[in-house]
């Protein structure tokens, strides 16, 4: 790892957080991603072999740790105190980012909303029977279909058809999902002329905003959006 030679803590604490997809993992490991796998699939475009070397090298500064599973193969990793206490420095950065960074077309990627989303569902919300909804994002730039299955309070998101009775069918600008997820939109304002659109039963139309799927940062007020006001 390159070093900048100062003793100064932010230059060496620089030194471990700004290594790309460092703080990303640190991100999923505080939503409650424990394996390998569920790591890597809330951060798209990295790769196994530089997720392994991350949290080798996250474990070698005592900022995760991991033990093999009681059941199956593969290891069980969470963050160490001093993990959590870095997670703080990610929370300061979403907040800045949040409050000073626009989003730009390249970052409407509804998957990542859709993942991030049911990390901050209401577990105490959601309906106590199986519920199965599909995801139609119609941009020509997004064009893709995925299934979130419900059950007892646990989440799954799906790529491929999971070959059960689709309950909800949503069909979504990616934009209007995606900003809505990040707080720049109500669901009022994303609902606005069908770029959002949901059909099935009343009960379950109406209770899906409910669930507060949202970012933990859509409470930030966008600075250009507070000096306009």
């Amino acid at each position: 790892m390159r070093t900048y030679g100062q003793y100064c803590p932010i230059a060496r604490g620089a030194e471990i957080f700004a290594e790309r997809w460092t703080p990303l993992i640190i991100r999923n490991l505080h939503l409650g991603c424990g394996s390998f796998s569920e790591i890597l699939e809330g951060a798209p475009g990295l790769s196994r072999t530089l997720l392994s070397q991350r949290l080798k090298q996250l474990e070698r500064f005592g900022i995760v740790e991991s033990a093999l599973k009681s059941e199956g193969r593969g290891r069980h990793y969470a963050l160490t105190p001093a993990g959590h206490d870095l997670f703080k420095v990610c929370v300061s950065l979403g907040e800045w980012g949040a409050a000073w960074l626009e989003i730009a077309p390249e970052h409407l990627d509804p998957f990542v909303a859709l993942w991030s989303m049911c990390n901050a569902l209401r577990r105490d919300r959601l309906p106590q029977r199986r519920v199965v909804i599909r995801f139609d994002f119609t941009d020509r730039r997004h064009r893709e279909r995925f299934w979130l299955l419900i059950e007892r309070g646990e989440t799954e998101i799906c790529k491929v058809y999971p070959g059960l009775d689709e309950d909800l069918y949503i069909t979504a600008e990616a934009e209007a999902f995606v900003k809505w997820h990040a707080g720049r939109l109500t669901w009022a304002e994303a609902t606005r002329d069908r770029r959002i659109q949901l059909h099935g039963p009343s009960w379950l139309v109406r209770a899906f905003p409910t669930w507060n799927g949202r970012s933990m940062f859509a409470r930030v007020t966008p600075v250009s959006q507070s000096s306009a006001a």
